[in-house]
């Protein structure tokens, strides 16, 4: 027998099977019935074999699937960290090469001073008068007294963001700002080039572009938000401007220290020698409030261009670590008018930097990396002392990715499975959002009332999507209280981080909620009076057996225990099928209403059971005063008896359970109906 199934096997396994030849030939070659039986037999069992030889594959590979999600989840962490080593070493590799240029800053100098023996000022003077003669629109630039050439080119523009060639252009940069002229390729005469723009020397910083063929030999002049990417000749030239305009720049930051040093006198005010004091301190000299504070070293001469360079950079962190530097060396020192002037440059470039980091929280950025991709910024903004910025970026930045989350989210066919990956996404996002909240400002406890309020109204964008799947494509009650009881289980997973909207998403949701009851109820009414209209008054035959324990079971499920004394010999139900179909749809509307119940739906529910009972129970009151027939009316007062000791007792204490209180509404009924006896001559009737 194993030999024969193994040689089964291999044959339904082998590449070349043909299913309808294989049976083709298995009917030729069978005597009869029985061996196309005996066959089947044996496929079954390959068959049985194999699912259970799957399953266990499954079982034992189980754990290997969970591990290797969690490898990738590891893999995924570590790359985020090596992007961020691989960004702080492009910084320290950046720094190195600057403070490479600066060491040979010394050199360069020298031989150029040897190639080019220093000229006079009033050699340089008309050397740039000669030059500017060649540019329109320039004539007013040499007014300005002390201004001279310092170094002039031809360079090539480019576009910031496409790098493609833009124009030709010739730079001339002075001892206190750099022309730039573009060529006029069609002029002839003294006049070559036009007037384009001209930026002092403190307005810009200079960046160099390192070389990516065929783009090479270029640097970057920033004036933020702007900035112009330039190309030189050749990497000799290129390496000429930016050593010359390293140069010029600190010069004329000298020049402007010593000219500003010189303006301030120096000279102590001494008293008269007419007044006498006993005081012998009076003697010395008052300390000058602007030399208490030294602003020439050089750290916080080369600030504000450290600023613009870190913020060019996106160095947050470090532009940030400058100014609590200089904070720290400011503090509690006179506000001298140096001081103020160096406060505002500073000012200038914290408004930049927190222009910059507020756009990097703006929605219009990607959304991919969660809340922890916004701790940086979010960081930063707090350091800055913006923390109610910060929060409110942060919760529209959470908002909006919560939002394309969900507009992203496939509707599916099935509603209950849309709403499980609904409250999964959703959350899940919330439950993200809330945990790296409380990483960002926990020391901020004056943000927490702004999240509970930005909690609100995401629970708001979550029930918008939920009842316009559940409630407005009207879905049946017992799928609306399947989703209903998702969305509540999910929303109590957030009271272990402390944040209670069980009640805000009842409080959206009752509205929804009440319609769906109601027109539920409205059904169930409608169709037991179209079953009232059509009621003969038999009892139901239920031809099988298998039907009849099916009824006892569907009975028992809804809390109908003695049902049993119901029932007669050969598949018989002493019952109306009226009032049988009537107990379940009753008992259904009661357990779904239980599921979708909330505080504010009490009375709801109970009108609307109250309504549907006093349907049933009338109709019975009017067969009974209406029937003649003796043995019709027995029958109907078993009915009636079944309605009043079982369906409605159930239905209250079903109630009780669920809720938590007693139905009074429910009792009241039920006491007012006089006590019914199966007796010809009694009757049901309401008081």
């Amino acid at each position: 027998m194993t030999d024969t199934a193994g040689r089964l096997r291999k044959q339904l396994e082998s590449a070349n099977f043909d299913p309808q030849n294989y049976v083709k030939q298995l009917s030729q070659q069978s005597d009869g019935d029985r061996d196309l039986q005996e066959h089947r037999q044996k496929i079954q069992t390959l068959a049985d074999e194999t699912a259970q030889n799957l399953k266990k594959n499954v079982y034992k590979n189980y754990r290997q699937f969970i591990e290797t999600a969690k490898e990738i989840s590891y893999l995924e962490s570590e790359m985020y960290q090596l992007s961020h080593i691989l960004t702080e070493q492009k910084s320290i590799m950046e720094s190195i090469t600057q403070a490479l240029l600066s060491t040979d800053k010394d050199e360069t100098s020298k031989e150029m001073l040897a190639a080019f023996p220093k000229e006079t000022e009033e050699v340089k003077q008309r050397t740039l008068t000669t030059l500017l003669e060649r540019v329109e629109g320039c004539k007013n630039i040499m007014e300005t007294p002390g201004r001279y050439l310092v170094y002039n080119g031809d360079l090539v523009e480019y576009d910031v963001d496409s790098m493609s060639s833009i124009q030709k252009v010739h730079a001339f940069l002075m001892n206190d700002c750099l022309l730039i002229a573009t060529w006029l390729a069609t002029r002839r005469g003294t006049e070559k080039y036009k007037y384009n723009a001209l930026y002092d020397l403190e307005s810009f910083a200079i960046v160099n572009v390192k070389d990516h063929p065929p783009m090479k030999d270029m640097f970057k002049i920033l004036m933020f938000p702007e900035s112009r990417i330039f190309q030189a000749e050749n990497s000799k030239v290129k390496k000429e401007w930016l050593e010359i305009l390293d140069e010029t720049k600190k010069n004329k930051a000298t020049k402007d220290k010593h000219k500003k040093e010189e303006e301030v006198p120096h000279s102590p005010v001494r008293p008269e020698p007419s007044s006498v004091s006993t005081n012998p301190f009076d003697d010395e000299e008052p300390v000058d409030a602007e030399e208490a504070v030294d602003l020439s070293l050089e750290w916080i001469q080369d600030l504000p261009e450290d600023l613009d360079v870190c913020i060019a950079q996106r160095d947050f962190e470090g532009a940030v670590d400058l100014l609590d530097k200089l904070n720290e060396y400011l503090k509690d020192q006179p506000a001298s008018p140096r001081v103020k002037e160096l406060r505002g440059k500073v000012d200038e470039r914290v408004r930049q930097l927190t222009e910059v980091l507020v756009f990097e929280l703006s929605p219009d950025r990607s959304l991919r990396g969660g809340p922890k991709a916004t701790r940086r910024a979010v960081s930063q903004l707090i350091r800055l002392g913006q923390s109610t910025k910060a929060c409110e970026l942060f919760l529209k930045n959470r908002a909006a990715a919560v939002q394309t989350a969900i507009r992203q989210l496939r509707i599916e066919g099935a509603t209950l499975l849309y709403i499980h990956k609904l409250c999964n996404i959703f959350f899940t996002s919330l439950l993200e959002t809330a945990k790296e909240f409380e990483t960002d400002f926990a020391g901020n406890t004056g943000c927490y009332s702004a999240f509970v309020v930005w909690s609100r109204s995401a629970m708001r964008m979550f029930v918008d999507a939920f009842s316009k799947q559940v409630f407005d494509s009207k879905e049946s009650l017992s799928t609306a209280a399947e989703c209903v009881k998702v969305a509540k289980e999910h929303c109590r997973q957030l009271s272990d981080i402390g944040l209670d909207l069980t009640f805000t998403l009842q409080s959206l949701l009752v509205k929804d909620v009440k319609a769906a009851l109601q027109s539920y109820k409205e059904v169930i009414m409608e169709a037991t009076k179209h079953r009232n209209s059509e009621e003969m008054w038999r009892k139901m035959n239920l031809m099988t057996p298998e039907a009849l324990a099916k009824l006892k079971e569907e009975m028992r499920t809804c809390g109908i225990a003695g049902f049993d004394q119901y029932t007669g010999d050969n598949c018989w139900v002493n019952l109306s099928y009226t009032v049988v179909a009537f107990t379940k749809q009753m008992m259904g509307f009661l357990e779904e209403g239980l599921k979708l119940y909330f505080p504010e739906l009490h009375m709801v529910l109970l009108e609307s059971l109250r309504e549907i009972i006093l349907v049933a129970v009338q109709h019975v009151d009017y067969s009974l005063r209406c029937e003649q027939e003796p043995e019709k009316k027995a029958f109907i007062l078993q009915n009636a008896s079944f309605l009043h000791e079982t369906v409605l007792v159930v239905v209250e204490r079903r109630f009780e359970e669920g809720v938590g209180k007693p139905a009074k509404q429910l009792q009241d009924l039920r006491k007012s109906m006089r006590p019914v006896r199966v007796n010809p001559e009694s009757t049901m009737s309401m008081v």
